[in-house]
């Protein structure tokens, strides 16, 4: 993996001054550096950007590969508890998401403590602060993007450690 895409979603460009008792006192530019220089310690390029529009954030998510992306961190914010659209762009395509929060979600208001991305990504990593975009970059370049596997009807495949529904499990004898 030579490059990896990071995104951040709706409100994070107020990182530094919304809630900072949340979600830290730290600027998105300065998350922004330091999850650059991190990638860089680790031989990728890495690319931020910031959105409070889903329709942005689904084309991104949708051009990632052909930008020449070999994973995405994303961030949701708001959109983390209730946008089908971004689950099913992040189903639909086939490079790596991990899914990262600077705060603990499920530790969090109800609302707050479900999302609808984490059943299609790789993996979610939440309440580590700037931390949590640092082991996502980790997160995705200990992953083999060739390992995932791939739907045979067109729909998303199976995650791994996620169970199948009952009616598309194999019985065994």
């Amino acid at each position: 993996m030579k490059r990896v895409l990071v995104l951040h979603g709706p409100n994070l460009n107020l990182l530094g001054t919304r809630e900072p008792s949340v979600y830290g006192t730290v600027s998105l530019p300065e998350v922004d550096r330091q999850v650059r220089e991190h990638g860089r310690r680790r031989g990728v390029v890495v690319d931020c950007r910031q959105s409070n529009l889903e329709g942005q954030l689904m084309t991104w998510l949708q051009g990632a590969e052909r930008e020449g992306y070999g994973g995405v961190v994303f961030n949701p914010g708001a959109f983390t508890h209730y946008s089908i659209a971004l689950r099913d762009a992040v189903a639909a395509i086939r490079v790596p998401v991990v899914e990262v929060h600077l705060s603990n979600i499920h530790g969090r208001e109800e609302f707050r403590r479900h999302s609808v991305i984490a059943a299609v990504s790789r993996g979610q990593i939440s309440g580590f602060g700037l931390g949590s975009y640092l082991l996502g970059i980790d997160a995705l370049l200990a992953t083999n993007s060739s390992n995932r596997p791939t739907g045979r009807t067109g729909s998303p495949a199976p995650r791994p450690g996620r169970r199948r529904p009952k009616s598309s499990r194999r019985r065994s004898s």
